[in-house]
């Protein structure tokens, strides 16, 4: 199973027919982790999962710097570009 499965699989009943959902459940996920934890995570994850988190991961913020560019136009994003390093 894989980690998405299993966050699905947990909080199920909470995913509605609102992305929102979806990305209050993720980021309140992640807040509470350390470093450390979340290494552990990745650690865990199969070249396939771990492939596709990062493709994207990179998508979403070559979207967001081509809306800073203004080379695209802002649309409702689950990534708020204030809460990126």
């Amino acid at each position: 199973m894989s980690f998405a499965d299993e966050v699905y699989s947990m909080y199920r009943e909470q995913l509605q027919d609102d992305e929102e959902d979806a990305i209050s459940i993720v980021l309140n996920l992640l807040e509470d982790q350390s470093h450390e934890d979340l290494l552990r995570l990745l650690e865990k994850l199969s070249i396939d999962e771990l492939s596709q988190m990062l493709g994207i991961y990179l998508v979403e913020m070559l979207k967001i710097k081509m809306i800073q560019d203004g080379k695209l136009h802002p649309h409702k994003s689950f990534i708020d570009s204030n809460r990126l390093h």
